[in-house]
């Protein structure tokens, strides 16, 4: 960082009036401050910041009176060396700002494999941090756990499930998966029988008795219902009237599903719910203007088997189901473990770049019948097809957050189509067409769930575009044009 730089720092933390996620400000007048080696642990675990030491944040980030940048700075340095596991190589200036000199460190995030970096005294379960805010926050066992696991290759979804049998797993989906490796690789698995190639396949295992028993991976992939042993592995669908998920008028949400049964199940369930609730909205194409969805249908269908593919497995997170959140100007992904070996979220756009976390859930999907093809290609694509798919829609690339506990995926809905009010207008005309009618009728008729429907008619009625006949509150209460 060069003085022009720190001067641009300086005058974002001065109009926040406050320290941010990738900058830390310390007097560190007199002495270091104690907690320094927590800020790079935090800065070292995440993404990288900036220390700036000897400006005075109750006096609006003014150089601190008697201030020792030269002995503060190898103070600073004998810290990163000597405090942290694995020591930290801070590049470390001294700036000249407002008149006075201010000691200032570059933290880059280390490599997945040192993860993580903690305060050496403290032990790695006690003084590993991460960034939050403007403020380092202690990394949960979770997170630790998850930060190791990266340095091998997980083996959660090879995991025997103890109380399922062969019975639980579906005849179509798993002759499928047998059928299409035999002809794949007739050498490996033309002489085997299906049990032989389902172990070779990691679909199952023998347990310490002998008994065949599907693995988590068969399980999830191929199950009737895997959520009869896992209830929460699942993916739950959310459509919210407006940007965030706080109430208007009473309304939680316009619609909510959970999607359960094998994978290839969840995904199109998923894709059917989002399809559901948006509409088609107009772009331009050239000088012609063209009816597009709100969301590709295959741009979802990838985030969502990327998501129940790449998922965190491991025993703490089966408790954690993968989340689909609509609103009104975006549509989220959230699942549980963030990204995975030397996958980052600077990296994850590129085509070809990938690490499997779950690399028998991922062979079996790569076999398993869907649509007439096959759930997932694991070949490092999919990210790169949902930027095509969304951008030949007019829309941005994704927007994608990563922790160590959660991976965040956002599609934006694009500014220049037409607002909500054209799913208003379908009612409108729906109603027009068939007045009177009631809300059963018009859920029917258009094939939107009722609570939307509800929603929509309430509003209409409240700008008068529509009026009620009979008692508000009637079972017969029916629409139609004012």
């Amino acid at each position: 960082m060069d003085a022009k730089e720190l001067e641009a720092v300086i005058q974002q933390l001065k109009s926040s009036c406050t320290d941010s996620q990738s900058v830390e400000v310390k007097e560190s007048v007199g002495k270091m401050p104690s907690s320094i080696a927590e800020t790079i642990s935090a800065f070292a675990n995440g993404s990288g910041g900036t220390i700036v030491l000897g400006l005075s944040e109750k006096n609006g980030f003014m150089p601190a009176e008697r201030f020792n940048a030269h002995r503060i700075a190898d103070a600073l340095s004998q810290a990163c060396s000597d405090k942290l596991t694995p020591p930290v190589r801070a590049s470390i200036d001294i700036l000249e700002y407002g008149g006075a000199n201010v000691v200032v460190a570059t933290v880059d995030e280390i490599s997945p494999r040192d993860k993580p970096c903690y305060v050496t005294s403290k032990g790695m379960y006690q003084g590993s941090f991460i960034r939050s805010f403007d403020g380092d926050r202690r990394l949960s066992s979770y997170g630790i756990d998850r930060l190791l696991e990266d340095k091998t290759q997980p083996s959660h979804d090879a995991e025997i499930v103890a109380e399922a049998t062969m019975d639980d797993l579906d005849n179509g989906l798993f002759n499928g998966v047998i059928q299409r490796q035999k002809s794949l690789h007739p050498r490996v698995f033309a002489n085997l029988d299906d049990e032989e190639a389902a172990i070779n396949l990691r679909i199952a295992a023998r347990d310490g008795d002998g008994v065949l028993r599907p693995t988590l991976a068969g399980l999830l992939a191929l199950g009737v219902y895997p959520q009869k042993y896992f209830p929460r592995l699942t993916v739950t669908f959310a459509a919210y009237p407006n940007d965030d998920k706080a109430s208007e008028g009473g309304v939680k949400y316009l619609d909510s599903e959970k999607m359960v049964g094998p994978i290839s199940a969840i995904i199109a369930d998923t894709v059917a719910a989002v399809q559901r609730n948006t509409r088609l909205g107009g772009a331009m194409v050239g000088a012609t203007r063209v009816d597009v969805p709100d969301y590709p249908s295959a741009a979802v269908r990838e985030a969502v088997c990327n998501a129940l593919m790449h998922r965190d497995y491991s025993e703490l997170a089966r408790g954690t189901q993968v989340q689909v959140n609509l609103y009104d100007d975006r549509l989220e992904f959230l699942s549980p473990g963030g990204l995975y070996g030397t996958v980052t979220a600077a990296t994850v756009a590129l085509a070809g770049y990938s690490s499997t976390r779950n690399q028998y859930l991922a062979d079996i999907l790569e076999s398993t019948p869907y649509e007439g093809g096959f759930v997932a290609e694991n070949r490092g694509t999919g990210f790169k097809l949902m930027v095509l798919e969304l951008k030949r829609n007019q829309m941005d690339a994704p927007v994608v957050r990563d922790s160590v506990a959660m991976f965040s995926l956002e599609f934006r809905r694009r500014t220049d189509q037409p607002s909500i009010g054209s799913a208003y207008d379908e009612i409108v005309s729906f109603v027009s067409a068939n007045e009177p009618c009631s809300a059963g009728e018009i859920s029917a008729g258009l094939s939107i769930p009722r609570s939307t429907v509800t929603y929509r008619l309430r509003k209409l009625v409240d700008e008068k575009r529509l009026e009620r006949v009979g008692a508000e509150r009637s079972r017969n209460q029916k629409y139609r044009l004012p």
